[in-house]
């Protein structure tokens, strides 16, 4: 079991410097993650500072040796696949091949995507996120790469230079349980970041559903290593009741814990206090 941390990049946590600061203090704290949300308006009545991620997880790569990062996750089909294979080799490159893509629908879609006149239809977003997929991996390559599909038409090209990890960049689909399409996707893949329906947003995942989701390994070919990545809360002053809140999850296959920080949780100082208490191991 890994252990990380997610933070929103809004509110207080809107300044590069201070995510940046947040993440020295979560490797200094043992974490072996830390991860960022991808949202550019989130909700239409805000008036709340919002930052770019991708800007910002540059400045957090270049604060930080160890942590594995990235976007958790990117909503692909608002942004175009070639631009995010130079964001994401660049991102590889700095950090030494610390880099994960996280990826997803987004959500809030009338937010993220109807407010700037772009598409709202899942099944629409979701056929972008597909074929934004393939692009990805295929420009990382390095090799000629040609491609036409319904979203998305590409002339030959190469880019360079390719990521440092080889194969390629791991890539985590989120989505949310009972919904099955997101996780046939994500057996192509490298994770999984299963949400459930049956539960509010900042809640982890019923086991039950868990289970259920994992039905995704009967599509899996190969016995390559794969990433169950499940977000939660536990306590950081008691490392015998946050390792009670996660074992149950371990046991059921889950390879990444993921310690949610925002502001619904607490108060910024606050939340920088459970980052710094550590991972419950």
């Amino acid at each position: 079991m890994q252990y990380g941390i997610s933070v929103p990049n809004f509110a207080e946590y809107a300044d590069p410097r201070t995510l940046a600061d947040l993440a020295r203090d979560a490797e200094a704290a043992g974490w072996d993650g830390f991860f960022l949300w991808d949202h550019i308006l989130f909700d239409t009545g805000w008036r709340l500072p919002i930052a770019d991620p991708w800007v910002a997880l540059a400045a957090i790569a270049a604060s930080t040796t160890r942590v594995r990062l990235g976007p958790l996750v990117t909503p692909l089909a608002r942004r175009r696949p070639w631009k995010v294979a130079r964001e994401t080799v660049t991102l590889d490159h700095l950090t030494g091949g610390r880099l994960v893509l996280g990826v997803g629908l987004g959500y809030p879609p009338d937010a993220e995507f109807g407010q700037f006149g772009e598409e709202t239809d899942d099944k629409v977003r979701a056929r972008k996120l597909d074929e934004g997929l393939d692009i990805l991996t295929g420009l990382w390559s390095g090799e000629p790469f040609a491609y036409a599909g319904e979203q998305y038409r590409l002339k030959e090209t190469v880019f360079l230079p390719r990521p440092v990890q080889r194969p390629r960049i791991p890539i985590w689909v989120g989505g949310y349980w009972p919904n099955r399409a997101p996780f046939r996707r994500a057996a192509r893949w490298d994770g999984v970041c299963p949400g459930s329906l049956n539960t509010n947003w900042d809640e982890i995942i019923p086991l039950a559903d868990l289970r259920a989701a994992l039905y995704i390994a009967a599509y899996r070919a190969g016995a390559a290593p794969y990433d169950v990545v499940v977000g939660g809360y536990t306590p950081g002053d008691d490392r015998a009741a946050g390792a009670a809140v996660v074992a149950p999850y371990a046991e059921a296959g889950v390879t990444w814990w993921i310690e949610n920080i925002h502001g619904l949780r607490g108060p910024f100082d606050d939340m920088r206090e459970r980052v710094r208490q550590g991972p419950p191991r």
